[in-house]
């Protein structure tokens, strides 16, 4: 199964697409899928394909990804409990709603502190070419899965950011098949943001904190 998964499926500009890369982005895909319809199986699906893709990154030597999908791969355990039985502070079901304006000063503040602390690790103790542009994917991803798996909206424009710098990314890399998916991804994140619009509670706006 090692070898199977570790061949070339196809070649795409030059470049070959294994069968581990293939498995990982329609996975991938199907997660997605479940994350707007807000279906809790998209966390499975998660877990596998994040281990899938830490081989493929790594091989890549696109180290932060490739580290980050680990820490998917146990961030999604929470975020299925999370969609299971989560709640919000008031006791109220974790539903579909938005960050108040000190939730969202919070969630930017991470994101600031994130990308430099990540890119500086990186570039200091891996031999990563690209340590700022992985830092940016990577610093973020992190911030997106927490305000996902606490049902955020605003998760999903934070995957949009992420999504349109990791295409650029992976083109680098040569990753072709990896680029078309995180341009759906990119996509995606735009279908998911109007998905849960509409899923907010229609009798009230109110923000409510992380």
């Amino acid at each position: 199964m090692p070898e199977l998964l570790s061949a070339s499926a196809f070649a795409l500009w030059g470049s070959p697409v294994t069968w581990l890369e293939l498995v990982a982005a329609v996975l991938a895909l199907a997660m997605v899928g479940c994350n707007m319809r807000e279906i809790h199986w998209g966390w499975p699906l998660a877990i596998v394909s994040s281990l899938l893709y830490v081989v493929v990154f790594a091989n890549a030597r696109i180290y932060g990804d490739a580290a980050l999908q680990v820490f998917f791969a146990f961030v999604a355990l929470w975020g299925w409990a999370q969609w299971l039985r989560g709640f919000r502070a008031d006791g109220s079901a974790l539903r579909v709603s938005r960050l108040s304006p000190r939730g969202t000063a919070y969630a930017l503040v991470a994101c600031a502190i994130a990308w430099p602390v990540v890119a500086l690790f990186l570039r200091r103790f891996t031999n990563t070419d690209v340590p700022w542009w992985d830092g940016f994917v990577t610093g973020l991803s992190l911030v997106g899965q927490f305000l996902l798996g606490r049902k955020f909206i605003e998760n999903w424009l934070i995957w949009l950011a992420v999504n349109v710098v990791s295409v650029g990314l992976f083109i680098h890399k040569g990753l072709w098949l990896t680029t078309a998916l995180y341009a759906v991804f990119a996509v995606l994140s735009v279908a998911g943001f109007l998905a849960w619009q509409r899923r907010l509670p229609k009798a009230t706006t109110k923000a409510v904190p992380a």
